[in-house]
């Protein structure tokens, strides 16, 4: 990939990618952060990624797994905190998030991700399990459980069932 295709696919695909990534870790800075720094890693194996033909899914690969690197690093540094007795300062979720996004949360994050390569990336099951490095059948488990669970939570407790049903 010369370098005016590398910026290209930069200008065709950050947005989406950071769009993919916001759904995966439900942080719009922290997906902001993820992408760009895939992007910088891409940059240096721009050869590479025109040679594998999906470049979209290496940034994607990257960002996903950068975010679960941060994740596990603020993991330990809280735990590090409760030890020494600080109570880490952590704001509450603000009244603007909607239900479809904490129902997203409540997913583990195995599922979440299946669901948003499936769904918001418009994958196919062949092409998540590719990227997952899991069997098809392992996908479609997930898609199914996690429609399921989406479904549950998601059910407005407005509208009472008809008499019978």
């Amino acid at each position: 990939m010369t370098v005016e295709e590398f910026e290209e696919f930069y200008a065709q695909a950050v947005a989406r990618l950071t769009g993919q990534l916001y759904v995966m870790v439900g942080d719009l800075h922290e997906a902001q952060d993820v992408v760009q720094e895939a992007f910088v890693k891409g940059w240096s194996r721009r050869r590479q990624l025109d040679r594998d033909g999906q470049p979209e899914a290496w940034i994607r690969t990257v960002a996903w797994r950068l975010a679960a690197s941060r994740w596990r690093f603020r993991r330990r540094s809280a735990d590090a905190w409760k030890r020494s007795g600080a109570p880490p300062h952590v704001e509450g979720p603000g009244p603007e998030k909607v239900a479809l996004v904490e129902a997203l949360r409540a997913l583990p994050a195995q599922q979440r991700r299946i669901m948003t390569l499936h769904y918001l990336c418009d994958l196919t099951v062949e092409q998540v399990a590719g990227e997952t490095r899991l069997s098809a059948s392992t996908v479609k488990t997930h898609l199914s459980r996690g429609r399921s669970a989406l479904a549950d939570r998601l059910q407005d407790p407005r509208i009472e069932e008809a008499p019978g049903e």
